[in-house]
């Protein structure tokens, strides 16, 4: 590694602390500073916020403003749970008590002082107290040590991140488009489920093939869990990764298993409505019901249709303290049914999308790791 100084990040920059101007003032909201909080912190470059104050609501409260090419960073929020939002506004913002503003001093260069701070999300993680608003210390974040090399280097390497960065942001946007891409298509085949404009015959689940509620292995009997057939729960359903539970061909036989291609609705909980797609034969828990489709419904029509339905399933099952969807209403859920032939057709067409999707999948992954290989080799000097 060089002979790069090595500074507390307290000694480098200069924090400035938020607030929240009193709600019971109108006059202190939409005016032209945007107020930034946690829910503004989802991109690298802040460029506006959700909610904005005026100049009387900035001289009335904590906040300050912050000046343009700060350091902002979250550190009180229940998202602490997973990664630390990091962002640089590119003008001036007022932050909420939620936040802290990084000010860098001379001979700090704030792209790379962000990126740092990104790098040390597995240890500002372990910092994290869970309390009502999940929250580290500052006093944590002041006492990390950040090598600093000179300023033109710092630049090199800040923009050899933000490079990399940039490609694995149009990978994610690629992704995004190619999802709404399935809902475009689908609209255009069929028309919006909502409002069958083109006169689909409408059909409950219950007559389109086997309605089934999952359940779980007893787990006082041994032998029931860590087997080669999935176990679903509501956890794994709109999610990409593998599922986190299996179990056996026994544990199977304790409840019941669906064939691949059945959709999978969690009825129960607070995520209720979420939805999946079994990849292959599969079991799944008391929390969700599945629908196994027969003759006359495509695996991947069937699928898509219900996503239209969510708010149905949500709203239905929002009686309770606890929302639920039992089965008998479950059911009931009358979805539109075009030709079969025209099923087939979305599918066709869904299977080429797919294939794109795994592509873009595979060059986002190879660049995640790219760009955590030169993560650590940038702070070691190795870049």
């Amino acid at each position: 590694m060089s002979a790069w100084d090595t500074k507390r990040l307290g000694d480098v920059v200069a924090i400035i602390g938020g607030g929240t101007p009193t709600r019971n003032n109108p006059a202190f909201y939409g005016g032209a500073i945007p107020w930034v909080t946690p829910k503004d912190m989802k991109s690298w470059e802040i460029r506006g916020a959700q909610v904005s104050i005026t100049q009387s609501g900035l001289d009335n409260s904590s906040t300050r403003l912050v000046p343009p090419n700060s350091v902002l960073i979250v550190v009180r929020s229940g998202v602490l749970k997973h990664t630390i939002p990091v962002g640089l506004n590119r003008l001036p913002v007022a932050i909420n008590q939620d936040m802290k503003a990084l000010q860098c001093r001379e001979g700090v260069d704030p792209e790379f002082l962000a990126h740092f701070i990104k790098a040390q999300s597995p240890i500002i993680l372990q910092w994290v107290r869970a309390t009502t608003a999940d929250n580290f210390p500052i006093d944590r974040l002041k006492s990390l040590h950040i090598p600093l090399p000179p300023l033109p280097e710092q630049q090199r390497i800040a923009e050899v991140l933000d490079r990399t960065e940039a490609l694995r942001a149009k990978r994610r946007a690629t992704l995004a488009q190619l999802n709404s891409l399935t809902q475009s298509i689908f609209i255009d085949i069929f028309g919006d489920p909502a409002t069958n404009p083109k006169g689909w015959t409408w059909r409950m689940l219950k007559d389109l093939g086997a309605v089934i509620t999952g359940g779980t292995p007893p787990s006082a009997k041994p032998g029931m869990f860590d087997g080669p057939i999935p176990f679903i729960t509501p956890g794994d359903l709109e999610s990409d990764r593998p599922v986190k539970r299996s179990v056996t061909e026994a544990g199977a036989n304790e409840i019941v298993t669906v064939r691949g291609g059945a959709a999978l609705v969690c009825c129960i909980g607070a995520t209720i409505g979420k939805i999946g797609k079994a990849a292959v034969r599969s079991s799944f828990n008391q929390q969700v019901n599945a629908v196994e489709w027969g003759e006359t419904v495509n695996d991947s029509y069937g699928f898509a249709v219900l996503h239209f339905f969510k708010p149905t399933i949500i709203a239905w099952g929002a009686s309770t303290t606890l929302p639920i969807l039992k089965k008998s209403a479950f059911e009931r859920i009358e979805i539109p049914v075009p030709p079969i032939d025209l099923q087939r057709e979305f599918a066709r067409r869904l299977l080429i999308l797919d294939r794109l999707e795994a592509l873009s999948k595979a060059s986002l992954a190879s660049l995640d790791e790219l760009f955590a290989a030169l993560q650590s080799r940038a702070f070691r000097g190795e870049l």
